[in-house]
């Protein structure tokens, strides 16, 4: 099913000078990886505070993090793949720093003044149970399946963000908002088990 992650590759193109630029300068994957996760957490702390004393203004700031993360999270990879700094630390530290990243930067819209917390807390397990199955699923690589996948829940809170930091205020339609969510992890968490299962060769043929 198509997602946003499709158009990774080009993402990725546009990027790859200033890959080359920090690698020149001795930047490494892992640091990115850590520094991103870091920025990560202070902004959901940032956020969860805000949230909780009703300054939703500071919501406008999460739409351009999830961006530039989604740039850092692309320039990690890069800077593995293509000047040899892959290593079995790096694909742990990827995985677990975007499952706490996409935790802290979620997890404050369960502080919104008439939002069900329970429902925003539903679709954080939701997602992190659905980047574990893009792992899990499959011995031949990563699945990245819809149809709500990272960049689109990147795309989704960061309008939400938007909205809310421009004056929207939270009341139902957040709610429908993050229950529509939910159902598209669910399809999104069966949709890479079994594709995933579909796909490696060493399961056993029903």
């Amino acid at each position: 099913m198509t997602t946003l992650y499709s158009l990774k590759p080009r993402f990725q193109a546009l990027l790859r000078p200033a890959v080359r630029h920090l690698h020149a300068a001795g930047v490494t994957a892992n640091q990115v990886t850590v520094a991103t996760a870091a920025a990560s957490l202070l902004l959901g702390a940032g956020l969860a505070l805000a949230a909780a004393g009703g300054a939703l203004s500071w919501f406008l700031l999460l739409p351009g993090w999830l961006l530039l993360r989604m740039a850092l999270n692309a320039i990690d990879g890069l800077l593995a793949r293509e000047f040899g700094q892959a290593s079995r630390l790096g694909a742990c530290l990827n995985e677990l720093a975007d499952l706490l990243a996409d935790a802290a930067l979620y997890l404050p819209f369960a502080l919104l003044p008439g939002t069900p917390g329970a429902l925003a807390v539903l679709v954080v397990v939701l997602a992190n149970v659905a980047e574990m199955a893009a792992v899990l699923a499959t011995g031949n690589g990563r699945r990245n399946d819809g149809p709500m996948g990272k960049s689109d829940r990147a795309l989704v809170f960061g309008m939400l963000g938007l909205l809310l930091g421009c004056g929207v205020a939270p009341g139902p339609w957040l709610a429908w908002v993050l229950a529509i969510v939910a159902v598209l992890l669910v399809l999104t968490i069966g949709n890479r088990v079994r594709h995933g299962i579909a796909a490696d060769p060493r399961s056993p043929q029903q």
